[in-house]
């Protein structure tokens, strides 16, 4: 490594499981201000990816931030920056929303857990962490809780795949019984773990949240439970989460969500409340919710689509999407499918060409475009 190279990685932060990727050979990137593994040696996205569909994939998501909410008016205030009601959820539940502005843009996509009366904790995107304590230190007003953000004296670690659960039921009964965006915090010896039934692949499995100072030990704990664990777990790096993800059709910050972008675009209307407060006044109003009913009411003005490409080139973020030769919209991600082998993309295009089966083109460059086809997303539903 040049001295030059030393100086960049020295600014960057530090997952608390830096060692067990350097001794699992991890080629390490620079990612929303950490550093990251990309991919593994000896394997690669492409293998790291089909691992994850065929048995378990081990992330380390500890870049996530982690920002924790206690107090009187702790919920109050979640209800006013989340679109999704936090009012009348219970002790061990989940529930993914958005944070918008004024205009309805999407600040983050964010996980609300419920950890008791008056405590919540909030998972966020790495690269929005630094903008959101802002924002919400400036629309705090005058309520009354604590806001402690949890991200560098934690750990976040992924364990996903179809047979994650083998796995993780060696270490608890109760957690392969946990349904869906539930959530149980455990003992492991002398340590305290969080375990959520969600993930970001469209597999099954959970993520787990843990002291940063006991992480590598609970890891290797972890995964030297269960019979033959060492041969279904294999980690994973960023460029397979990225993969899994878009086969999942899960929209990522920066793609298809952004500050300019309204979450009944993104096709996220099932995490907008547009009527909160006035069943129960509550849980008042969010912000952005003016907005997002009048986008609701005259009709969104882009639709966020699943595309099947010809050929095997995969299309980009940016690209033009065209409909007989005109502009219609623009892919946001893209990727040769590696469970599909298929090339896939999502974008956004106009409403009247959203439907499935219209016949579309992605221009790779000028005068050179693809022909693609609208289909449903997502893009790949794991097997019953």
């Amino acid at each position: 490594m040049t001295a030059a190279a030393d100086v960049v990685a020295t600014t960057l932060k530090q997952s608390p499981l830096k060692g067990f990727h350097q001794e699992h050979g991890a080629k390490m990137v620079g990612y929303a201000g950490w550093e990251m593994p990309l991919l593994y040696t000896g394997s690669g996205i492409i293998e790291e990816h089909r691992h994850c569909r065929a048995a378990v994939g081990f992330f380390d998501v500890s870049h996530m931030g982690r920002i924790r909410f206690t107090g009187r008016h702790a919920r109050r205030f979640l209800d006013h920056i989340c679109t999704r009601q936090v009012l009348g959820m219970s002790k061990g539940q989940v529930r993914y929303s958005l944070v918008c502005n004024e205009r309805g843009g999407c600040l983050d996509d964010v996980l609300v857990y419920c950890l008791d009366e008056d405590q919540y904790l909030m998972v966020c995107n790495a690269s929005n962490r630094a903008k959101l304590n802002a924002h919400f230190a400036a629309v705090k007003g005058d309520m009354v809780f604590k806001m402690d953000d949890q991200t560098e004296s934690t750990a976040m670690v992924a364990v996903q795949g179809p047979k994650a659960m083998e796995v993780v039921g060696a270490m608890s009964r109760e957690i392969p019984t946990l349904k869906r965006y539930r959530f149980a915090e455990k003992n492991l010896l002398v340590m305290k773990l969080l375990v959520s039934r969600t993930g970001y692949t469209g597999e099954d499995g959970v993520e787990i949240i843990l002291g940063a100072g006991m992480a590598k030990a609970a890891l290797n704990m972890f995964l030297k439970q269960g019979k033959g664990a060492d041969q279904l777990v294999k980690p994973c790096g960023l460029g397979s989460r990225d993969s899994l993800r878009l086969e999942a059709g899960m929209p990522l910050y920066g793609h298809e969500i952004d500050e300019e972008t309204d979450p009944l675009c993104a096709g996220l209307g099932f995490a907008v409340k547009l009527d909160k407060g006035s069943d129960d006044e509550r849980a008042g109003n969010f912000i952005g919710q003016p907005a997002l009913q009048a986008i609701a009411a005259r009709g969104v003005s882009k639709k966020l689509v699943g595309l099947v490409l010809e050929g095997r080139r995969a299309g980009r973020q940016g690209m033009r999407v065209l409909k007989g030769g005109q502009p219609t919209g623009v892919v946001t991600s893209g990727c040769l499918s590696p469970t599909l082998d298929t090339s896939i993309a999502m974008a956004y295009v106009a409403p009247g060409d959203a439907t499935v089966g219209t016949a579309l083109e992605v221009e790779f460059a000028p005068g050179k475009v693809t022909s693609a086809t609208v289909v449903p997303l997502p893009f790949y539903k794991p097997a019953a």
